[in-house]
């Protein structure tokens, strides 16, 4: 069963990435052929849909058609323009306006939120919106380790460590992950100067766009208060997150309907991106099964045992290891999996180490990993679908152009900063 699991699970990301415009039917064929085979049974199918960050992408989609209506992206746009001298920098500046919010609510609420404005820059200044789009779906991916708040990753280590929210940035009387995050942020920066010094024409913002309406602008706004506070409720539903994105998105819509834009409110219900809910969909699915064969608990043992007691080769290998993991399976069902066996190693006879560092390089290398490929990360597939429906297909070769660069690079900070900070 499991050998099956295996083969099957790589022909699917082969097939993936061969077959970019069926992503999702390649997942959920898989999906099926697993619930068939009994490799992820059928009473399990609930549990292994992630369903939180499947609402929160269908109600962050409900708001974004009203947002992009309203001007607010347009206008965002054009203040972005005047603080850029040429289309690099404006690249560089949106990657890190992403990682910012990101650093505060869910990766693709961010990416779901910010791609507008990084789709009405590319149209006035008439460019392709794919490298810089990808750049946002990358940089959200990479800062949302930063917070307590940002990713779900944090909220399970901040669980298992038992850290609040500032611990995230000093603990013990040392800097704590954040610092490792936003130093890894800084040197994608020349990354960025680097992939787009090509990217020099002169930008201007000769237009002044008057934002028509403000209603959705607050709801975002709403939406990421609501996500930061409920971040600080103990004991919260799983869905929570999800529940809040939706129940915005319908009153976003309720408002516009009661205010007579009919026109928007269809405009967002067609809008709706279900290739991109269906291909995570499958996804979940997919590694829920991998997850019930034991193939998950097999990778964290694998890392475990080949660090052995050299503390900086287990460090290495933990680091290291999940980036190359999380590039192709989830983090969320590796990370839950592997701080309980790390927390084990640290306490092994004849080790001694500090948890947090394993733990802090788990969190940056899984984290980070998802952004090699664009099905490595729940960002990255968010946003190959915003580019999808405005007519681009992102190939694997354009996505790995930028992000292996981005990860290399913030990995390779971080691990260092770690390293020298908690050992």
């Amino acid at each position: 069963m499991k050998i099956a699991a295996i083969v099957l699970f790589a022909l699917t990301y082969v097939l993936m990435i061969a077959l970019p415009k069926v992503r999702h039917w390649v997942a959920l064929s898989t999906a099926l052929i697993f619930v068939c085979l009994g490799v992820l049974p059928f009473t399990q199918i609930p549990g292994a849909i992630d369903w939180n960050v499947l609402l929160m992408i269908f109600g962050t989609m409900l708001l974004v058609e009203p947002f992009i209506d309203s001007k607010m992206p347009n206008a965002i746009a054009e203040r972005l323009l005047k603080w850029s001298p040429n289309v690099m920098w404006v690249t560089i500046w949106m990657s890190i306006f992403s990682g910012v919010v990101s650093a505060f609510i869910d990766n693709v609420a961010t990416v779901l939120m910010v791609a507008p404005v990084g789709l009405a820059v590319c149209k006035k200044l008439n460019i392709s919106p794919v490298p810089m789009i990808l750049s946002i779906a990358v940089s959200s991916n990479l800062q949302g380790a930063a917070t307590l708040v940002g990713d779900t990753t944090s909220i399970m280590l901040g669980a298992q460590a038992k850290m609040d929210f500032l611990d995230f940035f000093w603990m013990d009387g040392r800097p704590g992950i954040f610092f490792a995050v936003e130093l890894g942020a800084l040197a994608t920066v020349p990354i960025m100067m680097f992939l787009f010094r090509k990217d020099r024409q002169k930008v201007s913002a000769e237009t002044k766009t008057e934002v028509r309406d403000f209603v959705p602008s607050v709801m975002m706004v709403l939406v990421v208060v609501l996500l930061i506070a409920a971040s600080f409720i103990p004991n919260k539903p799983a869905v929570t997150n999800g529940v809040i994105c939706v129940t915005c998105g319908l009153i976003t819509l309720g408002l516009e309907a009661i205010r007579g834009n009919g026109k928007v409110v269809k405009a967002a219900m067609k809008g709706l991106d279900l290739d991109t809910v269906l291909l995570l969909a499958g996804l979940f699915l997919i590694i829920g099964g991998v997850k019930n064969v034991g193939l998950i608990d097999d990778l964290a043992n694998v890392i475990a045992q080949v660090g052995g007691s050299n503390i900086f080769l287990l460090y290495t290998v933990v680091v290291w290891g999940s980036v190359l993991i999380s590039a192709f399976i989830d983090n969320i069902p590796y990370v839950a999996t592997m701080l309980p066996v790390l927390a084990g190693v640290a306490a092994a006879p004849g080790v001694s180490v500090n948890p947090n560092l394993l733990y802090f390089g788990l969190i940056t290398g899984a984290t980070l990993g998802g952004n090699i490929t664009p099905i490595g990360a729940s960002a990255n597939i968010a946003g190959v679908g915003m580019l999808r429906k405005e007519g681009h297909e992102v190939s694997f070769k354009d996505f790995v152009r930028i992000g292996i660069p981005f990860t290399l690079a913030a990995v390779t900070t971080g691990y260092i900063f770690l390293w020298f900070v908690w050992q």
